[in-house]
């Protein structure tokens, strides 16, 4: 190499040249075209002897002195015994966390009983659906656009602090999330070193335990707040208010809600039947269907008009049922910023048990929660569906109890 760096003047960028190359040392040349366009490369030979010419870019957008410094780190890597260019391209085919994350999910998702396990890593790790459609909380977006090997401790601590007392469930199932997508890139050979989002040994030296952490639950409406609140939804017939009845008064949850199918349905006996493949337990959960959750099924039908599909609650996109956040919006459009849709599960519990003398397993059970141990389950083949059906009776009438208003053909075209 030259013993001579820094051999070109300060304005050598503005001064007019002579076509052709302009050594400033150090392998570092200024290539001037004929039309006077001004270009840095970096030439050098690999250990066999062969000539290598790298590009550091335009004149026009890398200035003097950072042009020295990336020819600088070329020398570097070579006396270290490495090729510029194939790190360089080793670098540049490194994904970013959000294709990392959205590869890991890809490669997972045939695993995964249902699709609420997908629709819960999109959400928490890319801030959107499977389909795109944003998330109301977007946890991960400082590191999403970075490479993933860049990822370190500090990013990690500023996704889950904000969340890790407040949200405490969340939290720490984001960190695993987010360990699982550094580790597999690790794997790809993509990352080195120890993962930054490990918990043992590294995160819980920085962050409280789980025990230091109120657990928390969502944030749930009082019960008695919801019979105006739904008197409020009556007011404005859309899909997504329907659907957001319709989950109060079955005390189901917003996905089991949301991507409810027609073929599910037994409007004759009033039963909703849910597949293992879509709850959380992995068994089925039958739903009886109080006289108001069977009228929000023709007016979803209705509503639906052209768009009809598997669906009751079809979205926007043809064949796809409402978004994640169709439910919420219809929350934040009714001013509740503090309620949440899972929440109206806890205000259906709250009620059963402040209300009314519903025993214990007749409401858990209409929640699709196992009580008692396995012998005492064993016993209890039943999934108390008369009883159940009169809990839910029960919990209609008192939803209702502030006369909706009267619905008419022309509200239904306008709501369409």
């Amino acid at each position: 190499m030259p013993k001579q760096l820094n051999r070109l003047p300060a304005n050598a960028l503005t001064k007019k040249l002579a076509p052709g190359r302009h050594a400033d040392g150090g392998n570092l040349y200024l290539v001037v075209s004929p039309d006077g366009a001004k270009k840095w490369i970096f030439l050098y030979r690999t250990g066999n002897g062969r000539q290598r010419e790298m590009g550091l870019g335009s004149a026009r957008d890398v200035p003097l002195a950072r042009a020295r410094e990336k020819a600088a780190t070329a020398r570097a890597l070579l006396a270290d015994g490495r090729d510029p260019i194939e790190v360089r391209r080793a670098e540049e085919s490194v994904p970013t966390f959000g294709e990392a994350a959205e590869a890991l999910i890809k490669s997972m998702r045939p695993s995964w009983k249902n699709e609420k396990h997908a629709a819960q890593w999109y959400m928490t790790l890319l801030g959107r659906d499977a389909e795109g459609n944003p998330s109301e909380f977007d946890y991960c977006k400082v590191v999403r656009d970075s490479r993933v090997d860049k990822v370190e401790t500090d990013h990690v601590l500023q996704i889950l602090r904000p969340i890790w007392q407040a949200k405490p469930d969340t939290a720490s199932r984001l960190r695993g999330r987010i360990e699982r997508v550094l580790d597999a890139a690790r794997a790809q050979g993509h990352r080195k070193g120890e993962n930054p989002a490990r918990w043992r040994g590294h995160l819980d030296l920085i962050l409280p335990g789980r025990s230091k952490t109120n657990r928390g639950h969502f944030p749930a409406m009082p019960y008695t707040l919801v019979p105006a609140f739904v008197h409020h939804l009556r007011q404005n017939i859309t899909m997504s208010n329907l659907a957001l009845e319709f989950a109060i008064l079955s005390a189901g949850r917003s996905t089991e809600v949301r991507e409810m199918l027609w073929t599910e349905v037994d409007r004759v006996n009033a039963v909703w039947t849910v597949p293992p493949e879509r709850m959380k337990e992995g068994r089925e959960h039958r739903v009886p269907l109080c006289a108001r959750a069977i009228e929000i099924l023709e007016l979803a039908s209705r509503i639906a008009g052209k768009r009809q599909s598997a669906f009751v609650f079809p979205g926007a996109k043809p064949g796809r049922p409402l978004s994640d956040m169709s439910l919420t919006q219809a929350l934040r459009r009714a001013k509740q910023k503090e309620a949440t849709v899972h929440g109206f599960r806890s205000s259906f519990r709250d009620w059963a048990g402040d209300e009314t003398d519903f025993a214990r397993e007749v409401a858990e059970a209409a929640l699709s929660h196992l009580v008692g141990d396995d012998s005492e389950r064993a016993y209890r083949r039943g999934d108390a569906l008369k009883k159940r059906r009169a809990l839910m009776d029960a919990w209609a009438v008192y939803v209702g109890s502030h006369t909706p208003p009267h619905i008419s053909s022309e509200d239904i075209q306008l709501a369409a």
